[in-house]
């Protein structure tokens, strides 16, 4: 099994720049002018091109936004050095949001990016959680 993750932003070229320069991903290619596809992880990741105000899903469904927002779904990514990524996504744009957590021999914290969506960067003592 894969896993693919998507990411709606409301415009590609910012949104490439930030996950590269931030989180050392690469443009694989444009599928066309509303996808882009990076690689650099153990998933493909996906920016979907979604203008702000447009429906997200069903008729009805509340409009997307890029301020920050709350969702019950974010993804973790594991550095070498939590200190030095955290210094290169911040210096990418995003935004922390609180401090330097450890938890089961991991130490963790958590940011979003420039579009509101919200990310960790996380250093483990071993390969995963104790």
């Amino acid at each position: 099994m894969n896993l693919l993750i998507n990411i709606d932003v409301p415009e590609l070229g910012p949104a490439v720049d930030f996950y590269r320069d931030a989180l050392g991903f690469t443009l694989n290619r444009f599928l066309d002018d509303d996808v882009a596809e990076l690689t650099g992880a153990s998933s493909r990741l996906y920016l979907l091109k979604n203008e702000a105000g447009t429906s997200s899903s069903t008729p009805g469904s509340a409009p997307r936004h890029y301020t920050r927002h709350w969702t019950p779904i974010h993804f973790d990514v594991v550095v070498d050095d939590l200190e030095a990524a955290a210094r290169r996504a911040e210096h990418a744009g995003a935004l922390r949001e609180g401090e330097c957590r450890e938890w089961l021999g991991s130490r963790c914290m958590t940011f979003s990016d420039p579009f509101g969506h919200g990310f960790c960067l996380i250093e483990f003592t071993n390969d995963t959680y104790a």
